[in-house]
């Protein structure tokens, strides 16, 4: 057999797989979204029509919220985690990473338990004010649930980039007389760049297109992944909810792709 040969026949089960979970499955969805009444124009809904605008627009809005302050949140802890050893370490990045073990629902009920009806922020509010403070079932409620998931996924990212770190660079820094801040934001954020840009664009998609936690705490939520299971399961609007499908797979993609682009350009100009 010639080595020719031998790549296609390995190559093989690679296209295989490729033609029936991904090529196959999003040819029907594309042709699935030009079925209805408006043809292809099904397409533009997602903008031209206000309601599928409006929940774009919040799905935008809540996934960047969930992106800006997943970074800062994880970047701080990784940071620390890091870079200081104390007892109890290895217990605490653990507690950190265990909700990578809930899928979506689990972490909807867990938002219920603490903003819901009969959550613990809503005994407590009672109790010091008078007035149950619940936010489980609004977007403010999911925002809670999307940071909750995006977090140890962006902290183990930066843990790892910062353990590459070169020490010397801050060293040399402190000792023409930077202070702690100008090391930070001269030396240290610009190293973590690439990492940042690729965990953020991880927890950005995620937030665009997470289902389970939108559907346990979908009593107020209008986001992209709730309307399209309602135009598909409710509505019975195969063709719109098709079209949304790949609408929001398109951004959540150019969304990805962009972060590759800029995260490439960063590791090429730091080398």
């Amino acid at each position: 057999m010639s080595h020719n040969s031998f790549v296609r026949l390995c190559l093989l089960p690679l296209a295989s797989v490729t033609a029936a979970f991904f090529l196959l499955p999003m040819a029907r969805l594309l042709l699935a979204g030009s079925e209805g009444p408006r043809g292809l124009a099904e397409y533009l809904a997602i903008i031209l029509e206000p309601r599928y605008r409006t929940t774009l627009l919040n799905t935008l809005v809540l996934a960047a919220a969930t992106t800006v302050a997943t970074l800062i949140i994880a970047t701080i802890a990784g940071l620390f985690l890091q870079r200081q050893r104390f007892p109890g370490r290895t217990i605490l990045v653990a507690i950190l990473t265990f909700p990578l073990a809930f899928p979506g629902v689990v972490v909807g009920f867990m938002i219920i338990l603490l903003a819901g009806r009969q959550g613990l922020i809503g005994e407590v509010s009672s109790r010091l004010t008078g007035d149950k403070l619940v936010f489980a079932y609004s977007i403010h409620g999911l925002f809670l649930g999307y940071l909750y998931f995006s977090i140890p996924r962006v902290i183990l990212t930066i843990m790892a980039a910062a353990q590459k770190l070169d020490p010397g660079l801050e060293e040399a820094a402190r000792s023409l007389g930077a202070s702690p801040w100008a090391v930070l934001r001269d030396v240290i954020l610009p190293a973590l760049t690439p990492a940042l840009i690729a965990s953020g664009a991880i927890a950005f998609a995620t937030a665009m297109s997470a289902f389970g936690t939108a559907f346990t705490l979908a009593t107020n939520i209008d986001v992209l992944p709730m309307l399209i299971y309602t135009e598909f399961t409710l509505a019975g609007n195969l063709a719109t909810s098709a079209a949304l499908s790949v609408g929001l797979g398109v951004m959540t993609w150019l969304m990805l792709a962009l972060a590759r682009s800029f995260a490439g350009s960063s590791v090429a100009a730091a080398g």
